[in-house]
């Protein structure tokens, strides 16, 4: 009995290598009469039986399957094509006896250039048409290289932002993630030098190329160059993808991911406190925006925005402080010149409510309203400073209309009308 079992089991091992081989033989009649379907048929049969196979049969079976797809390069699905020929490429390369790797690896060669120059071409075409129906198919064309070339990550790179571009925030945010969970950089070396015709910079994919057109003088000053670090910028874009897909509890995780890895990022933390500014928690708004100056203490927007904080919340010294110090970063910044005057004029708020319960005390009324017009007197100059650094501002112009026609300025009111009439028009 054990023999008969033994010569049972030998005969179906016999029967499923015939069966193999039979399928293959017959995809392979089906590829050179182009006949991909019934020769994808026959593979579909196989690969049930390809797990046991030797690797002279595997080899072929996988050589087949992605001749298959290709269909002599009629077969526009390319990512598909790219995982059947990088899956033989891998197999030959693991099993170290290259047989197909030579072919295919030309024929994904022409396939990466002619599928990179499309997607080019086709980006191109987007920047100038600006739509986003373009930006993608230039967006999925840079996918298909990536299909290709698994190694070219910095394809999926270009993919995942055009699809951002694109507005398909939920490709473009799977994109990254996929790129994070490579851990990709996008840091790497290139190969500059300078035509010497026109100066114009050369990029080269390999020193080996750049030095050969160096030693043929038709370039010169050849060098390396290292690419920064691409992360920074993809967390980034995956936090304002998740905004976009009005997720901000999962962006503000990717932000704090960012800034764990990237504590001195000056661009994440803007983005994470614009975040609590659309959230509405100005509180977290301010306290990041103090965080930013002390990380870039040159920048004036950033005084700029924590003195607009400190008025909403009443601290009207502090905010003028805020305004006043990104002046003497900006001297033409007029909003802050515009926002000192508004500042100024905020203190006169409990006197004119003072004004309002004094009607029938005349006195009182006029004392009160002599501080007041003080007030508008120490904002005026302010006001004024604004509208000779941006002069066709109409509510810059109104303020200061109100503020003249208060102080009985008759003359500079009948300037500034006329400055408002004709920029009305």
């Amino acid at each position: 009995m054990r023999k008969q079992l033994l010569i049972l089991s030998a005969f179906l091992i016999s029967m499923t290598v015939f069966g193999q081989k039979d399928e293959l033989k017959t995809a392979e009649k089906a590829i050179k009469s182009s006949d991909f379907s019934s020769a994808i048929a026959a593979l579909n049969q196989a690969e049930s039986l390809i797990g046991g196979a030797d690797q002279k049969t595997k080899a072929k079976f996988y050589y087949l399957k992605g001749m298959a797809l290709y269909q002599n390069g009629a077969n526009e699905n390319v990512e598909e094509v790219g995982v059947a020929f990088n899956e033989l490429l891998d197999f030959e390369k693991e099993s170290n006896k290259p047989k197909y790797t030579n072919e295919v690896g030309g024929l994904i060669n022409t396939l990466i250039q002619n599928t990179a120059a499309k997607a080019s071409s086709d980006y191109e075409t987007a920047v100038q048409t600006k739509e986003p129906a373009d930006y993608i198919k230039a967006a999925k064309g840079f996918s298909q290289v990536y299909a290709l070339s698994p190694k070219d990550t910095t394809f999926l790179d270009n993919a995942a932002l055009i699809y951002f571009y694109g507005q398909d925030y939920e490709t473009s945010k799977n994109t990254y993630e996929k790129l994070l969970d490579l851990n990709y950089t996008g840091i790497s070396t290139i190969y500059v030098a300078n035509n010497k015709d026109d100066g114009k910079e050369v990029t080269y994919p390999d020193k080996k190329t750049m030095d050969l057109q160096v030693k043929l003088g038709i370039v010169e000053n050849g060098r390396e160059e290292i690419k920064d670090s691409r992360r920074e910028m993809i967390f980034k874009n995956l936090s304002n993808n998740y905004a976009m897909l009005e997720n901000p509890e999962k962006a503000l995780e990717v932000i704090a991911k960012g800034r764990e890895e990237f504590p001195n990022s000056y661009s994440l933390l803007i983005d994470e406190a614009n975040l609590y500014y659309r959230a509405g928690d100005n509180a977290k708004f301010k306290e990041k925006l103090e965080e930013a100056i002390n990380l870039n203490p040159t920048e004036p927007t950033l005084y700029y925005n924590v003195g607009v904080m400190n008025m909403n919340q009443g601290n009207i010294d502090e905010a003028i402080a805020n305004f006043e110090k990104a002046i003497e970063l900006k001297p033409d910044y007029a909003d802050a010149y515009n926002n000192i005057g508004a500042a100024i004029i905020e203190k006169a708020g409990p006197i004119i409510e003072e004004m309002n319960k004094s009607l029938s005390d005349f006195d009182k009324y006029d004392k009160l309203q002599a501080q007041q017009f003080e007030i508008y007197k120490e904002a005026l100059p302010y006001y004024e400073k604004a509208y000779e650094i941006s002069s066709e501002n109409l509510s810059i112009i109104q303020t200061l209309m109100g503020l003249y026609e208060n102080l009985e300025m008759t003359d500079k009111l009948d300037t500034i009308k006329a400055v408002y009439e004709q920029l009305k028009q």
